[in-house]
């Protein structure tokens, strides 16, 4: 068994999906390794060191600004007091002008009332998709009563703060969503007495309400490398094209209808996960992914599948789909994923599945595919591909040879082209023949019209003098 994982080269122990801390959940490479609450614990450790060693800075360069401003003021004092005492004569002179002035009486009520304008810094969206959400979100806090007052008040006030932080990178803005989470988690822990399904059953409704207004934002923002990375794995997936489910081992016989149907519905479930804006919705296409994958093997296999079978299988699933955007969409799951879904359950292991998959996916080489590094490139530049021999002398004269074949068999198909159109201009000669026949008969006897006879002369008639009966002419044709 260890000889076959290790020619296979994809096989992935279920402790590598965990935590490195060895804390018993699920780790995520964006987070190296680490589940959500290790990486935010070490994130903020390391964070908290950087605001130290910042505001030492800054406290040193400003004493050092004080030391050298204070060197130069004391040539410069006198004749700055003079200039300063004389600014402010000025000044005051003017403001008191202004002051009797009436237009300057009625600027500060206008700038007052200009102050008092708020500006909105949550545009709503006027689409069908946040109406519906947002009373989705409202009928379901009506049941909570008291604490779905207080959680609608949160969010709301959460929306209004983050938009002012739009111009935050896309860490920063994960960190604001994933301290709202923590702190709404731990006020509903409390309020429902410890009582996890409760808690996650109310802040995936909370996720689905701020994550519709904020998808827009949020998602692939301009201030991370989400888009690069996007082309980089469509390209990487693209060269990839010629990758068979041999080659991965994958335990999958597409020719069997019901897992071809399983097959198609996977590539479907991953391409859909796009067209979700919910973190918790795009998750659950990669688990119905998941799910019509172990389908597919436990059909073919006649046996439930295993990890060894899963994760190879997904492989071959993404790089036959390549779904649009994808880094882009596991980071947004990463960011702003309510962190309890992603830590355990069986979407966080999907989830991390995938994770792995796409790394796969990014450094997969000829040994993972059993390949010489010769093949490989040739595969990978597009000279030549599995089935298909590569171009050289041989294949040249191969290819001669069929040209020739082909040319024979071209001259043949003339030939009996030429016989099958023979017998029609036969037809046609053999029926101008009879119709010129046919006009030489009637050329030599032309037919001849009789008198009318009574019924009393016919009977005196001498049949011996009437011209003999015409005979019926036949033609053919």
């Amino acid at each position: 068994m260890s000889q076959k994982r290790e020619r296979r080269g994809i096989h992935v122990d279920q402790s590598e999906l965990l935590c490195k801390k060895g804390c018993g959940f699920y780790g995520n490479p964006a987070w190296q390794g680490l589940c959500s609450k290790c990486y935010r614990e070490e994130h903020q450790h390391l964070r908290l060191k950087q605001i130290e060693e910042d505001r030492a800075l800054a406290e040193r360069l400003q004493r050092e600004e004080e030391a050298a401003y204070a060197s130069i003021q004391g040539a410069q004092t006198q004749p700055r007091l003079e200039e300063r005492k004389s600014n402010e004569k000025t000044s005051k002179v003017t403001t008191v002008k202004k002051f009797f002035s009436p237009s300057s009486r009625a600027a500060p009520k206008k700038e007052s009332l200009e102050t008092k304008t708020p500006n909105p810094s949550v545009s709503r969206q006027c689409s069908v998709e946040t109406d519906r959400t947002t009373r989705d979100f409202i009928n379901f806090l009506k049941n909570l009563q008291k604490p779905g007052r207080e959680i609608y008040r949160q969010s709301q006030a959460f929306l209004e703060s983050m938009g002012s932080k739009k111009d935050l990178s896309a860490d920063e803005l994960s960190e604001c969503v994933q301290d709202f989470y923590h702190n709404l988690s731990d006020q509903l822990l409390s309020h429902f007495k410890g009582s996890r399904d409760s808690v996650e059953r109310v802040m995936d409704q909370v996720e689905r309400y701020i994550m519709t207004y904020l998808y827009k934002v949020v998602f692939c923002p301009e201030t991370a490398d989400d888009e690069k990375k996007d082309l980089a794995i469509q390209k990487r997936i693209r060269d990839l094209h010629w990758v068979t489910a041999q080659m991965l081992c994958v335990p999958v016989e597409e020719e069997i209808p019901e897992v071809s149907d399983n097959a198609v519905k996977a590539i479907t479930e991953v391409i859909e996960m796009d067209s979700k804006r919910v973190p918790c919705d795009k998750l659950a296409c990669i688990t119905r992914c998941s799910k019509h994958i172990f389908n597919a093997i436990k059909i073919t296999k006649k046996e439930p599948a295993s990890a060894d079978d899963f994760l190879p299988t997904l492989i071959y699933i993404v790089l036959r789909a390549n779904p649009p955007r994808l880094q882009s969409n596991i980071q947004y799951i990463t960011r702003f994923c309510n962190p309890s879904r992603l830590m355990s359950g069986e979407d966080g292991y999907y989830f991390t599945n995938l994770c792995c998959a796409v790394a796969f996916i990014e450094k997969l080489d000829a040994q993972s595919l059993n390949l010489s590094p010769e093949d490989f490139e040739r595969y990978m530049s597009g000279q030549a591909s599995p089935g298909r021999p590569e171009t050289g002398a041989e294949d040249l004269s191969q290819l001669c040879g069929s040209l020739d074949l082909l040319g024979g068999l071209g001259l043949q198909q003339d030939r009996r082209a030429e016989g099958a159109r023979r017998p029609e201009a036969d037809l046609i000669d053999w029926q101008a023949s009879v119709e010129n026949d046919a006009r030489d008969v009637l050329a030599e006897h032309p037919p001849v019209a009789q008198p009318a006879t009574s019924a009393i002369d016919s009977d005196n008639v001498d049949s011996d003098r009437l011209p003999p009966p015409l005979q019926p002419q036949v033609f053919a044709g």
